[in-house]
């Protein structure tokens, strides 16, 4: 009876190569300056009642506060996980569709120009951000065949 000796899952040099490629596409200048676009979008998103003026404690501005907070939850952990967190950009990118159609959505009397206008222009920016991760996902994600190709065996 022969023994076989087996190396953990967490060694395998095909994890280890994922891993490495997900390091190095959290490492570029774009994903960096998604990151802190997104983290600064998803903060003022968050403050946007009080900075822009309707913070009556409205529907409006608690939904502002929670969909800040979760923007900023869902993008702004690339950087740290990258491998894991970066089809949470999907999500991300429906809160600031959200965002967008929110004035007109939640309940009571908030659709008021300030509040149109800073939903507006804040939801397309998440959701252009949100898209950007998704898409540098998606870039790292199809380059992986590329330069990597092994020939067959035999030939």
């Amino acid at each position: 009876m022969t023994s076989t000796h087996r190396t953990p899952v967490e060694e395998h040099p095909d994890l280890m190569e994922l891993r490495a490629r997900h390091d190095r596409a959290a490492a570029t200048p774009r994903a960096q300056m998604v990151e802190a676009l997104a983290l600064l979008t998803g903060l003022f998103l968050a403050a946007s009642p009080w900075i822009v003026g309707f913070n009556g404690f409205t529907t409006l501005a608690v939904t502002n506060l929670i969909a800040g907070i979760a923007y900023m939850l869902l993008l702004g952990g690339l950087g740290n996980s990258y491998e894991r967190t970066h089809s949470m950009a999907w999500a991300a990118a429906a809160i600031g569709i959200w965002t967008c159609v929110a004035p007109w959505v939640v309940a009571g009397d908030v659709a008021h120009t300030r509040s149109i206008t800073s939903n507006l222009i804040t939801g397309a920016l998440a959701t252009l951000l949100a898209l950007a991760a998704a898409s540098a996902a998606r870039d790292n994600t199809s380059r992986r065949g590329s330069g990597t190709h092994r020939p067959m065996p035999g030939a």
